[in-house]
């Protein structure tokens, strides 16, 4: 899907939807089953000539079987009549559109003005496309890889120098002195001493959508400027920020801001310089919505086919 649409253009697609008016506090909630290899997540979503509908799985145990993590199909109709438009490959779907939002968000968040250095946490599917969508945005001086399997961690690494960015594998203390850290992992527990981000630091965090998973710690969550895609969202899905509220270290009053709100000026970025700033997504369905309809209308396909 990255060969029709790049994830620069997918976040043009998805400021554009919130610039015409979407309001994401009123997306669909995420529907999610436990069934017997994981779990099942259903995601509706309608916005002007067209309605979607994301069915994806989430099977742990398919790396071990080298399976995807992710699965699914996008099933993309005509907003009026409800007639099937087009049937997507939901995992490359998420592939996309998962980057194309943190694109988004750090064209508001991300120090600018020098090189950066990025701290990538993940050697999946996920950090390399956020590698690759961070490029456009921002000249890296380096990039380093902290991750599980090493190597996997050294063959994201060899991608990057491939990429023309100086690249090596290192350890989560490598968050020291970093501008840029982005985590897309399965973690449960967080990922690094949030303490070491300095005040200049913009953390991007996409792995998980449970209220008991997270890849930053409180430390980081109390100290940090925080965005989200949605408020009504984070405060149901975002482990991230549940489990410090569930601590008594944070409220739901600490979140400073949402995606809408730097797309549209309302509420500029601010504080990078003297604190983190921290966004994290759990993933919504008019996000699949919006990217699914700028992939099939880059494809010549429209609502009057």
């Amino acid at each position: 899907m990255a060969g029709i649409l790049t994830p620069a253009a997918a976040a043009d697609a998805l400021a554009a939807a919130l610039r015409a008016g979407l309001d994401p506090e009123n997306s669909p909630q995420r529907t999610a089953l436990a069934v017997p290899g994981g779990e099942l997540l259903l995601m509706p979503a309608a916005s002007g000539s067209y309605t979607g509908v994301k069915i994806a799985g989430v099977a742990p145990g398919n790396p071990a079987r080298g399976l995807p993590r992710i699965t699914g199909s996008y099933l993309l109709l005509d907003g009026p009549t409800l007639r099937p438009l087009a049937l997507l490959d939901g995992a490359a779907l998420t592939a996309l559109r998962t980057p194309a939002v943190s694109a988004l968000a750090l064209r508001h968040l991300a120090p600018a003005g020098r090189p950066l250095r990025l701290v990538l946490f993940g050697s999946g599917p996920q950090a390399y496309g956020h590698l690759e969508a961070v490029l456009p945005l921002r000249e890296l001086a380096e990039a380093v890889v902290v991750a599980r399997n090493p190597a996997g961690a050294a063959a994201l690494a060899a991608h990057a120098v491939g990429l023309g960015v100086p690249a090596r594998t290192g350890t989560p203390g490598d968050v020291a002195g970093a501008d840029l850290v982005i985590c897309c992992t399965t973690a449960r527990e967080p990922l690094f001493d949030g303490r070491l981000a300095g005040p200049g630091t913009t953390v991007v965090a996409v792995g998980s959508h449970e209220p008991t998973a997270r890849e930053t710690d409180t430390a980081l969550v109390r100290r940090a400027a925080v965005y989200v895609e949605s408020r009504a969202a984070a405060l149901r899905e975002a482990g991230d920020l549940l489990v410090p509220e569930a601590e008594g270290a944070i409220g739901p009053g600490h979140i400073t801001g949402t995606l809408a709100d730097l797309v549209s000026g309302r509420m500029p970025a601010g504080g990078a310089a003297s604190c983190p700033q921290l966004f994290k997504s759990v993933g919504m369905a008019w996000e699949d919505l919006a990217v699914a309809v700028a992939l099939v209308q880059a494809a010549g396909v429209s609502s009057e086919t």
